[in-house]
């Protein structure tokens, strides 16, 4: 595909998106009728596809339009480029621009646009995050890190960065954690290396690996991972602690592959279904992951943004409650509760915690933390408490 056949694909997905349909729905399905593309193809038309979606109201004022074409049309005059070299209407490649499209568009003027923000999350970011409101909103319209985390049970992290190479990734030590490896050259190719093959390295936002290092985990400890998905802040902590690791999800299928994956990283864990995990307890760690607004990892899934609304806000709170009431419960006494988002907003994390310790004052909390997006991890939260 030519870069303009791309530009033009492009649009056409983003149209799909925005009359409604999941991002990743919208791709897939596109490139199941363009068997045409290559992999190559499809990676440059999935870049175009977020970037236009992490920086819409943007390349919306830009192109003047809120559209796939509109969109497409302000992030080629945002890069600074002729979009008359794109827009030529020659194989493939998107239609000549008209009159109205050469003299429409402007730089964006209102905050939510400059921002790239919904107008009606600017002031719940502001409220949790100050004067660096502006800076996390300006961080979530870039591209996300590729952040990796080596298991140290099988390779140390200076095995792990040659064994990476031999395969043509290159990476670099993130500072954020000490097992965190930023890959700057290869990134599509780590899930086909034998490094990720072998279990050495696995695939790891920054801020979670951070986080799972602050945990205090006694040896021998039984720790349950209520929320767990795909099961990451398992095997991250078990890479460093010696313990009976256990998992929980409300909806099971989610911990479909984390079997393999801890087969894979030379760990045992035991999936419980959610009738049996009362029966199974007390713990003497419950790690809440909780389903959260993924405010701070909208770099990574940017169409998210724009899908969530104060109503939706407004259960995932809910659901939260829900959940730290149901984990605490089967906390042994002397045993902690972690409570972890991906959000970036107060709703969901300080006050979060501030209304279960008022819910359950026996409760201590021992640690409150946050962490920003940035360079080397997406924005991330946690509290931690101890149960007398």
């Amino acid at each position: 595909m030519t870069p303009a056949a791309r530009v033009q694909a492009a649009i056409e997905v983003l149209d799909a998106i925005l009359d409604g349909l999941p991002a990743e729905q919208a791709l897939t399905g596109w490139a199941r009728r363009s068997r045409f593309a290559g992999s190559k193809d499809r990676a440059a038309v999935r870049d175009h596809v977020f970037q236009a979606l992490r920086c819409k109201r943007s390349y919306a004022a830009l192109g003047g339009a809120g559209t796939g074409r509109g969109l497409m049309l302000g992030a080629l005059r945002a890069a600074g480029e002729d979009a008359d070299t794109i827009f030529t209407g020659a194989r493939h490649a998107p239609a000549p621009l008209d009159a109205r499209e050469q003299s429409a568009g402007a730089p964006p003027a209102d905050e939510g646009a400059r921002w790239d923000m919904p107008d009606w999350l600017i002031g719940p970011l502001r409220a949790a995050l100050g004067a660096g409101a502006e800076e996390a909103a300006l961080a979530l319209r870039e591209r996300a890190p590729v952040v990796l985390r080596v298991n140290v049970k099988m390779k140390s992290v200076s095995q792990a960065i040659e064994l990476l190479r031999e395969d043509g990734i290159e990476v670099e030590p993130a500072a954020i954690a000490p097992t965190a490896l930023r890959v700057t050259e290869g990134a599509r190719r780590v899930a086909q290396s034998e490094a990720y093959r072998s279990g050495a390295v696995e695939l790891q936002d920054g801020s979670s690996q951070a986080a799972m290092e602050v945990l205090e985990i006694a040896p021998g400890a039984r720790v349950l991972d209520y929320c767990a998905g795909g099961g990451g802040k398992t095997l991250a902590l078990a890479a460093r602690c010696e313990a009976q690791w256990l998992a929980h999800d409300a909806v099971p299928r989610r911990m479909a592959h984390l079997p393999a994956r801890a087969d894979r990283a030379g760990v045992n864990v035991t999936c419980l279904a959610p009738g049996d995990v009362a029966a199974a307890g007390p713990f003497d760690m419950v790690l809440c992951d909780a389903p959260c607004s993924g405010s701070g990892t909208w770099r990574r899934s940017p169409d998210a943004k724009w899908r969530l609304t104060p109503a939706r806000l407004d259960e995932l709170v809910a659901l939260q409650a829900r959940i730290l009431d149901e984990a605490q419960a089967l906390v042994a006494p002397g045993g902690q509760l972690a409570y972890a988002t991906c959000s970036l907003l107060r709703e969901e994390n300080e006050a979060q915690s501030d209304a279960l310790m008022a819910r359950h004052p026996q409760w201590a909390e021992r640690l409150r933390r946050r962490w920003p997006v940035a360079r080397d991890g997406d924005g991330f939260y946690l509290s931690v408490y101890l149960r007398p």
